[in-house]
């Protein structure tokens, strides 16, 4: 099987030599001069090997062989070095740092055939098990691919399912994964977050914003569903709908444990109604203590709840809604999380008006009007 091989000496004479003899033996064979050359030439060509001269002027042969061996693209290059008898010490020195084998001069035509062959078939055996690995990663990232996008479908109709018993909600729940993911988005820009909001925190922000209301599955009809004002034993129990979706999701994780998406939806759940002045609930956790998934879906569930239109309300414009969460920032909101939003308001704009709600709501008789947001 013809081979790609890289001939490098600075003696003409011995690269004539090895060159004649490698073609006789049906590979296709390039040449340098010195180091520098050849890994000039390996930069930016495909080879299977490369026959190495230990004793080179300016960048000798283990020189050569270091930097090889530095670079990730060439690691796993078959490198022989040709050397020699009074250089074996060296020769060794290069084996232990990672040259595949030797060739001793004057050139024996059989040995030369016989452990450039041998090299060779190490290189065709790594570079099929390569191919198969990266055939297997491959396969496995389509199936963890399939698997995410039912459990984000799962996830969404569970949501949509809690939804359904509040009529109000319109397209709320694809704002605020649109509000959440841009929020982070520009969050992760500071040197603070760079390293906690990455692609896969977006990803999953956006995934498990959905779940921050799945607890009111748990809020009985009367409650949820009542036209006026909660009486405080009523409105306790609304704020049970925190502790009811963290729980309820923290279930699922103790069943199907390590879901990034599960855990940032328990982050969610259990604080998006926590404020960063501690007066919020369930459990009155103050600033940095309340997730950051949570104080960016809580800033992104504020202002959907005021630039919607309610039984009770008429929805507020956005400049307005834009000065009440720059007062809150540092007493209701993360300061950093308000200013962030405060940075990229247009996006909020952009998409308020892309995911309209239906009017339907405004329509509803009285018995049928939810309670305000809680």
């Amino acid at each position: 099987m013809t081979a790609r091989i890289l001939v490098v000496d600075d003696l003409e004479a011995n690269r004539d030599m090895l060159s004649r003899r490698l073609r006789q033996q049906g590979h296709f064979v390039v040449t340098a001069a010195s180091g520098h050359e050849a890994l000039g030439w390996l930069r930016k060509n495909a080879c299977d090997m490369v026959l190495l001269d230990l004793m080179m002027p300016e960048m000798d042969g283990y020189q050569v062989l270091q930097a090889i061996k530095a670079e990730q693209a060439l690691l796993h290059l078959p490198v022989i070095m040709v050397s020699a008898n009074d250089e074996m010490e060296n020769v060794i020195k290069c084996i232990e740092r990672g040259a595949e084998d030797y060739l001793p001069k004057p050139f024996n035509p059989v040995l030369l055939r016989a452990r450039v062959e041998a090299s060779l078939q190490k290189k065709r055996i790594y570079d099929r098990e390569a191919q198969y690995q990266s055939e297997l990663e491959q396969r496995v990232q389509a199936q963890v691919k399939e698997i995410t996008s039912a459990q984000l479908a799962a996830i969404f109709a569970m949501s949509k399912l809690a939804e359904s018993r509040d009529t109000e909600t319109g397209a709320h729940l694809e704002r605020m994964r649109e509000y959440c993911r841009v929020l982070a988005q520009h969050l992760g820009k500071l040197e603070k977050y760079r390293k906690m909001l990455n692609a896969e925190f977006v990803e999953a922000i956006y995934a498990a914003s959905p779940l921050h209301d799945i607890g009111k599955v748990g809020i009985p009809d009367h409650i949820l569903l009542k036209a006026g004002k909660l009486n405080l034993a009523e409105w306790e129990v609304m704020k049970t709908h925190a502790v009811i979706g963290g729980n309820t999701l923290r279930a699922v994780d103790a069943q199907h444990p390590g879901n990034m998406l599960i855990r940032m939806g328990i982050d969610i759940a259990e604080g998006h109604h926590e404020k960063w002045d501690g007066s919020g609930y369930p459990n009155a956790l103050r600033g940095e203590s309340i997730p950051i998934a949570a104080r960016i879906l809580a800033l992104a569930d504020v202002y959907d709840a005021l630039t919607s239109q309610r039984c009770y309300k008429k929805a507020f414009p956005h400049e307005e809604a834009l000065q009440i969460i720059s007062q809150g920032a540092g007493s209701h909101f993360d300061p950093e999380v308000a200013q962030a939003f405060l940075e990229i308001d247009s996006e909020f704009i952009r998409i308020r008006q892309h995911f309209k709600d239906c009017e339907t709501s405004a329509l509803l008789p009285a018995s049928h009007i939810p309670h305000a947001m809680a």
